[in-house]
């Protein structure tokens, strides 16, 4: 069970939204790369990242905070936010993107997210991010009318390595994770699903190290890091210590 700490990025500083709301951001850093260099001192061992300016402009925006944070950690980095076309996955990847996480194109253009699975295997992962069971497009401003179960269906053995499910409407409000339906879908697909949004503290911690949990491949967690209401080393010790137990 990989935790990714988790590092949004609007108008080059590190964010967190409430709820998916632009107008609902809270600057965090002003120096991402810190933010990544701090992360990495504290032990995780993958970032996850989102170009938030990206995701609603349909392509790259924060490629320089990008290009810092690679430049300045060594630890793997997947990347979500306006990946909608080849050439971007491309450059990406070329960059030092460990892998890079389609959300948009996996609803509008699947075609091109299988196609990509196949080039790039074990590099590209697939975001789900739900409103009311509803996938959302567009950095969270559109609902599709499908479910994430319908679209995480439409990628099984074509090589994606990882789905990211989103509760938009838990996500930076620290409720907790959605276990259930984050659980639901890892039982229903063989993809490895990491659960996102809401992850509140420690206690969530725990819940994703219990059994029913088991096929979880991990968690992400952000606004709870940032404001001290998870300690980054009591979690990561937690679950060290329980996989070595295992």
């Amino acid at each position: 069970m990989i935790l990714f700490p988790a590092i949004d990025l609007k108008d080059g500083n590190a964010v967190r939204l409430e709820q998916g709301d632009m107008a609902r951001a809270t600057v965090f850093n002003r120096d991402p790369a810190k933010q990544a260099h701090l992360f990495e001192a504290q032990g995780f061992e993958y970032l996850h990242l989102v170009d938030l300016d990206g995701a609603f402009a349909g392509k790259p925006v924060n490629a320089h905070a990008v290009d810092r944070i690679l430049e300045t950690i060594s630890i793997p980095v997947q990347l979500g936010g306006g990946i909608r076309d080849t050439a971007t996955v491309e450059a990406w990847l070329e960059k030092g993107v460990t892998r890079v996480i389609i959300g948009t194109a996996a609803v509008r253009d699947p075609p091109f997210v299988k196609q990509a699975a196949r080039d790039y295997p074990g590099r590209i992962a697939v975001g789900l991010d739900t409103r009311d069971g509803k996938v959302a497009v567009q950095g969270w401003a559109q609902t599709s009318e499908l479910t994430a179960l319908e679209i995480a269906k439409r990628f099984v053995d074509v090589g994606v390595s990882a789905i990211i499910y989103t509760d938009v409407s838990r996500d930076g409000m620290l409720k907790g994770l959605n276990f259930d339906a984050t659980i639901a879908l890892a039982e229903a697909v063989p993809i490895p699903v990491i659960a996102s949004g809401g992850l509140a503290s420690i206690d969530d911690i725990k819940a994703l190290l219990e059994p029913r949990a088991s096929k979880l491949a991990g968690a992400i967690a952000g606004r709870a890091l940032y404001d001290g209401r998870l300690d980054a080393a009591e979690a990561l010790r937690l679950i060290r210590s329980t996989q070595t137990a295992a």
